[in-house]
């Protein structure tokens, strides 16, 4: 269908300052979004926070206010301009709350604005852990045993009915924010009291853990004629219980059968269309690594901080295709830029592997808790390409600029890391992990203790295996040329 012509301005919602799980690639889609809108001929007004960015530059909007992202700020803005639309799905967590505060304010009724892109309805479904929940029971899909919690008291009431460990996802928040693992009534007393306090809603999501499950993600996109396609998919090589932000990524997905692959990919397709969400979303999925058994974990009806990486690796616009599907574009009447002559509505394929290695700023916060659990605390990423996982990897370890260019700790502690603290850094996972993984593979430790402490799949053991083995023939051949 062709491009709205009923609307002639926009206001797009920035994502703000820079904070943990909210970092740069909301700029990279907000700033894509923006030209995009504009190359469609329409008038854009941001309103974003942070001036350090790259949206904020007066080439990418007609207009630019750099005002707190607040209720009374944003509906200011639209009094003064009067904007015939609002897109918030590319700001982040902080677009979408704005935009459900602007509507339970009346502000966009008032001001006869519309949300473009995904309703208003969809994103309350997948933010709100309850109509989420009620949702894939209707689609028949499974999700973890859980209950939605709003005091303390109810945590404690549910913990008493299925025991621990459990874990708290608080609804409306960004990066995990407020929330983690249980493992005993302390930790339930005072991560719920910290989730319900991040909440806006005061509401979380008290579920059974499915700790040591692999994480798939699938990236989506669908239009408003119900065409739906999958960007990419990734796989997570810490298993469940390490925040997505927190975890080392590879794509496409290494360890799948075929079989599995495509059951999972069909339950993303059905899960967006049921959603109705119309641009970009990211489906986070569980897999049972010794049985076809799956759940849902949780879906971003927005571009997300996976988007950025799958946009990244495939050379697919995700932001810049959402843009345009929210003004009635539609994926098989627009052409992939990257390729010129395909329509979007055709599946990226790789022939590269893409690893996200994620940046942690513990050599700045020396004293912070460098344990990970399902709150993210890496601020950064970095992500290589190669022909092979082997490569990728180590290309990705070098643009960490840790001082390291392989998989082992810095010389000084290299040398002194007890076996025991190896092992205790490998069991509970932590922003050297894999450092210390290598560490282990190099002292002979074999790839079944290790699975057995981390529950990392054997495919991704076995190739860091293959790395230390080439480190080690390489050392022992120093001056053999055909070696």
């Amino acid at each position: 269908m062709p491009k709205r012509t009923d609307i002639k301005t926009i206001l797009v919602i920035g994502s703000g300052p820079i904070i943990i799980g909210q970092a740069a690639e909301f700029d990279y889609a907000g700033t894509q979004a923006c030209v995009a809108l504009r190359e469609e001929g329409y008038k854009v007004i941001l309103v974003n926070s942070n001036p350090a960015t790259i949206m904020t530059d007066v080439e990418i909007a007609d207009k630019v206010y750099m005002e707190p992202l607040t209720l009374e700020f944003i509906a200011n803005i639209i009094r003064k301009e009067r904007p015939d639309a609002l897109l918030p799905t590319l700001g982040g967590q902080t677009g979408l709350n704005m935009a459900v505060e602007l509507d339970e304010a009346g502000i966009l009724d008032e001001y006869n604005v519309e949300l473009l892109g995904t309703k208003l309805s969809s994103i309350q479904q997948a933010e709100d852990r309850d109509l989420f929940r009620q949702l894939m029971a209707e689609l028949n899909q499974p999700v973890p045993e859980s209950d939605i919690i709003h005091t303390v008291a109810e945590a404690l009431s549910f913990a008493a009915e299925i025991g621990y460990p459990l874990i708290v996802r608080p609804a409306f928040t960004m990066g995990g924010t407020g929330g983690g693992i249980c493992h005993n009534e302390a930790d339930l007393r005072e991560i719920v009291a910290n989730g319900l306090r991040y909440s806006p809603v005061t509401q979380c999501l008290l579920e059974k853990s499915i700790a040591g499950f692999k994480e798939i993600e699938y990236e989506v996109m669908r239009d408003s004629n119900d065409n739906a396609i999958v960007v990419c998919n990734m796989e997570n090589i810490d298993p469940v219980g390490v925040h997505t932000g927190d975890s080392i990524v590879v794509a496409p997905s290494q360890t799948l059968s075929d079989k599995e692959y495509q059951m999972l990919r069909d339950v993303s397709l059905q899960i967006i269309r049921a959603l109705k969400i119309e641009g970009g979303c990211n489906v986070q999925l569980a897999l049972d690594p010794y049985s076809f058994d799956y759940y849902i974990i949780e879906v971003n009806p927005r571009v997300s901080r996976s988007s950025a990486l799958a946009s990244k690796a495939t050379g697919y616009p995700i932001a810049k295709m959402a843009a345009k599907i929210a003004v009635g574009l539609t994926l098989d009447e627009m052409k992939n830029p990257v390729t010129g002559t395909s329509y979007a509505a055709f599946e990226p394929a790789l022939d590269y592997i893409v690893s996200k290695i994620p940046r942690f700023p513990f050599d700045k916060f020396e004293k912070g808790d460098r344990t990970l659990g399902t709150q993210m605390k890496a601020t950064g990423e970095v992500m290589a390409m190669g022909h092979t996982f082997e490569e990728s990897m180590l290309k990705a370890v070098r643009s960490l600029e840790y001082g390291v260019n392989h998989l082992a700790l810095p010389k000084d502690q290299g040398q002194t890391v007890t076996m025991a603290e190896i092992e205790q850094n490998i069991r509970v996972a932590c922003d050297e992990r894999l450092f210390y993984l290598g560490e282990a593979l190099r002292r002979g430790v074999t790839p079944e203790t290790i699975h057995e402490w981390s529950e990392i799949d054997y495919f991704f053991l076995y190739k860091f295996k293959h790395i230390i083995d080439l480190e080690k023939e390489v050392a022992a051949n120093v001056k053999d040329l055909e070696t």
